[in-house]
């Protein structure tokens, strides 16, 4: 009824204060009823709901910015700004996002997606309005496990020395996607504890300048409130890096932080308000088991259970049990994750190995450098990260690994299109940007027995190398194909002449779809499973150019700098070879959302699109 009279920006202004908890309501079932059905982020949502009611009571949007940290929390945020309609589509294919888009509206100011960002970005648009002369208010909002990220206290560091307003809020719900760890956490729940203290206000400090000696006077209250303030309230550490800080204050109550957002505008200078909330408020089995509906599959609402109960295990699982499989093997074997136990497979490893287990925090720099650390010290460690989050580490992967050639695993889940998550969480470029750093070695398995046997080899490997896997279900075909795992050497699946399918990872078996099709149509065709992206197999390539004329590779990376790439320039060194090389791979662009199958149909990575280029290619003769 009240979320009907949302049309636009500041609609809710128009609701009565006494009606905003319904309208509060109103969302967290409409999200539920949405999530439900699309899939979704739908924890960190419910529970912002007040929270992001009180930032939009507060600003006068889009004049007023907001920066969301992340991103995946927005969704009251997009409801508030009229966009009620496009849930039905979130996620899908030209449908609505599920982070903030420039793009998709004039409330969305900043695109995010990845974590520790919000502050750095906010204080940019702060420099640009004073610098403009312009008048606006500029909120970052970075959830608690975002701030284990060292980027936010670059943020703070440079922060600290504005002298106009900032604001920060600091939405803490004692999660990030899976339990928070480490000092920051340990930090806010002490301030979680604290109890309220006697404040000094400003209007006692004005009224004490007026006399004589006032401003000494002041200045020696100021400095033993502090000295007070230190022994009681751990706030102070934010005050230390020159941030005021503000609360704790109950994320749920409208009124409260509608009123602290009020006055934190008034503060020249960066302010943090620390907002405490709760993940999954007002749905019981998003509250019971907050990572479980932190990026949550179509689910049953009376349940909470899956609405499609996975039957076959995915490559995250298959992972899973080979690392405890190693670990009981070779006691040198140790994990580290950045935040993401659950999502990479490392959870039943920490719950077996507990001392041989490192959870970083969101801090995927950290966790390779620390990686790097172990390897000098003798361990085998095992780095499990999503790709996309990878890229946050590469000056650590060339400087702290690739440089000293010291023995560290990548384990890069969600390598190539991951679907729904959109641009920011596509994994389609660890192959290029892996492949042109020395002494770094990238493979890639074509099935859930070829991610086992990789990772056996990578584990006697004297050297960084990396194994990229794809999100989903683990293909179990090609069983009878399982030769041993030789350094740098491809496998050859099928041999005939003139066409040659050379394919990479999760593109094998699109590859053998694609033989098939060429068969039956009067091809011959020759399929290879490329294993190694670095190096490639010279040998087998040269030999082959002489019994076929075109090589088709197949990756679900960016062409540029991709395998094809590689391939096509070694090829187009050998002296007097006829044979033509067609690359298929992804285009030189940032990959939308929608579910994978529909994008590499647009895309191009069908078997039916592939076999119809290989055909053209190879009749034509084109290039």
């Amino acid at each position: 009824m009240y979320l009907e009279k949302i049309k636009k920006a500041n609609d809710i202004k128009k609701i009565e204060k006494e009606h905003l908890y319904d309208l509060a309501e109103e969302i967290r079932q409409f999200l539920i009823q949405k999530i439900s059905v699309t899939g979704g982020h739908l924890g960190s949502n419910l529970g912002c709901v007040e929270l992001t009611m009180a930032l939009h009571l507060a600003l006068d949007l889009p004049k007023d910015k907001i920066v969301w940290d992340v991103g995946h929390q927005a969704y009251t945020h997009k409801l508030l700004t009229g966009r009620a309609y496009g849930f039905d589509t979130l996620r899908k294919y030209g449908g609505m996002s599920g982070f903030p888009k420039r793009k998709e509206s004039d409330c969305d100011c900043f695109d995010t997606g990845h974590s520790s960002t919000s502050i750095s970005a906010g204080l940019g648009m702060v420099q640009a309005r004073d610098l403009q002369k312009q008048d606006f208010t500029v909120v970052s909002v970075i959830g608690d496990g975002a701030l284990t990220g060292g980027m936010a206290y670059e943020a703070i560091n440079n922060a600290s020395k504005l002298e106009t307003n900032f604001i920060i809020i600091l939405n803490d719900n004692n999660m990030s996607i899976s339990e928070n760890v480490g000092g920051v956490s340990k930090y806010l729940n002490a301030i979680r504890t604290t109890e309220n203290y006697l404040d000094l206000k400003n209007t006692v400090y004005n009224k004490l300048i007026g006399f004589y000696h006032g401003k000494s006077m002041v200045e020696g209250i100021r400095k033993v409130k502090n000295d007070v303030k230190r022994l009681v309230v751990p706030g102070m550490y934010f005050e230390d890096l020159g941030v005021t800080y503000m609360g704790p204050v109950d994320g749920h109550d409208i009124q409260k932080m509608t009123r602290f957002i009020q006055e934190a505008k008034k503060v020249e200078g960066p302010v943090l308000i620390h907002m405490l909330t709760t993940k999954g408020k007002g749905y019981g089995p998003a509250e019971k088991h907050p990572a479980r509906f932190h990026g949550a599959e179509p689910f049953e609402i009376e349940t909470g259970l899956p609405a499609h109960p996975r039957t076959k295990a995915n490559y995250t699982d298959i992972f899973s049990t080979v690392m405890i499989k190693l670990a009981a093997r070779d006691e040198r074997v140790v994990a580290i994750t950045a935040a993401m136990p659950d999502g990479t497979g490392l959870k039943r490893f920490r719950n077996i190995y507990p001392e041989r287990f490192f959870d970083v925090g969101i801090a995927e720099e950290h966790a390779v450098t620390f990686a790097a650390g172990l390897a000098a010290g003798g361990l085998k460690p095992v780095v499990a990260v999503y790709s996309s989050f990878l890229q946050r580490a590469y000056d650590q992967i060339i400087h702290d690994v690739c440089i000293q050639n010291l023995p560290v695993i990548f384990a890069i889940d969600r390598a190539g299109l991951v679907g729904s998550d959109g641009e920011t969480h596509q994994g389609i470029f660890d192959l290029s940007y892996l492949s042109s750093i020395p002494n770094m070695h990238v493979m890639a398995p074509k099935n859930k027995w070829e991610l086992s046997d990789m990772m056996k080899f990578a584990l006697q490997f004297e050297g960084p190398i990396a194994i990229r896997y794809p999100r989903g279900e683990a293909w179990d075909g090609m069983q009878e194909f399982r030769m041993p795992v030789v350094y740098g050497k491809s496998e050859v699946l099928y041999e005939e002449e003139d066409i040659c399918i050379m394919a990479v990872g999760s593109m094998v078996k699109e590859g053998a779809s694609v033989r098939k099709i060429l068969k039956d149509i009067g091809y011959a065709c020759s399929l290879v499973n490329a294993r190694f992206v670095k190096p490639i197999d010279e040998a087998l390539i040269e030999e082959f150019s002489h019994s076929h004329k075109l090589l088709v590779t197949l990756e679900e990376n960016v062409a540029k700098g991709g395998f094809g790439e590689s391939v096509r320039s070694y090829v187009d060194s050998l002296p007097g070879c006829g044979m033509r090389v067609v690359s298929v791979a992804l285009p030189d662009m940032y990959v939308e959302h929608g579910s994978v199958d529909l994008l590499k149909e647009e895309l191009g990575l069908t078997d039916g699109c592939i076999a119809r280029r290989i055909v053209t290619e190879y009749v034509g003769g084109g290039s």
